[in-house]
């Protein structure tokens, strides 16, 4: 049985019951998913980023997943904002814990738009996925690559809702914690790091062309943890606001690892592909399970000293 006191923490002015977090993209694709991630253990639940009109997304094959790696070229498919919004409404009246949702756009203005229609839904959060990496083709460079750039798009949404913001980031760059830096300068509440190492590609060498049919995709799942920590480390101590370390987390203590680097919480995705449904119960039990037996009273103690 899960102990409050051991596992609550906070993302700003919300309270979470315990520090897993629904990644965006597993589960999260309409109210019905996110209220269903909730009753399956999640502290927080994050929908699939959401866009100024309805998107299809790449063919499939989309996803590929071998050993310690999955590969997905899903291609940011939404229904678009305006049908986002009642969805997200209806998740946030029934899942019981906070609802942040994903946005994304093609340009600043874009951002400023599609977080002014999600903001009506009243979400915990509003997640800006500025660092897809398999989408560059035909939108460009992740504005998460460039500090000035995803520091104009925190402030101008910042400007226009009142919505707490959290500014996902990209592993891709050589300097993430600056990026973090001027994201948290321009008003972000809270940072989630990291979104997929990539883009890769897989070559099926008996059929002779790469296995994904958009060819590249964002890499995750446990192969990359040891980056996300890298990158939480160096942004929680570049910045005061939370962290949430997102990457190829499958247990307990990989969370640990993760709160050890500067965590507040941690993101959960591909756990549910390696562990089923259980995955956020498991993983709390045994973040839990680790506190007591080496006399931890609460997460943040878990933190390293410099």
């Amino acid at each position: 049985m899960l102990v409050k006191n051991l596992l609550a923490t906070r993302l700003g002015k919300s309270e979470l019951r315990n520090p897993t977090i629904l990644n965006s993209g597993y589960l999260g694709v309409n109210s019905d998913a996110l209220i269903r991630a909730a009753k399956m253990g999640a502290g927080a639940v994050t929908s699939k980023s959401c866009g100024q009109k309805p998107r299809k997304g790449h063919p499939n094959p989309t996803v590929l997943q071998f050993g310690d790696v999955i590969m997905n070229a899903v291609g940011l498919s939404n229904p678009g904002a305006d049908e986002e919004v009642p969805e997200i409404l209806r998740a946030v009246q029934g899942a019981g814990v906070p609802v942040i949702a994903s946005i994304f756009a093609e340009s600043a203005e874009g951002y400023v738009e599609v977080a002014g229609k999600i903001s009506k839904a009243r979400p915990a959060f509003i997640e800006l996925n500025m660092s897809c990496p398999n989408v560059q083709l035909e939108m460009g460079i992740p504005f998460a690559c460039d500090s000035r750039s995803a520091a104009q798009i925190v402030e101008m949404v910042k400007d226009t809702v009142k919505t707490p913001i959290i500014a996902k980031l990209s592993p891709n760059v050589p300097d993430i914690a600056s990026i973090a830096k001027s994201v948290e300068e321009a008003g972000a509440d809270a940072i989630n790091a990291i979104n997929t190492v990539g883009p890769g590609m897989v070559i099926d060498v008996e059929a002779k062309k790469p296995v994904l049919a958009n060819k590249v995709g964002g890499i995750s799942g446990p192969a990359v943890r040891p980056i996300a920590v890298r990158c939480v480390w160096e942004i929680s101590r570049a910045v005061e606001i939370p962290v949430i370390g997102t990457g190829g987390i499958l247990t307990g203590r990989d969370a640990v690892e993760m709160f050890m680097a500067g965590a507040s919480a941690v993101g959960i995705g591909s756990a549910l592909h390696y562990r089923g449904n259980e995955s956020f119960k498991l993983i709390c039990s045994e973040i839990e399970e680790f506190m007591k037996k080496n006399g931890y009273s609460k997460l943040g103690e878990l933190r390293l000293e410099e």
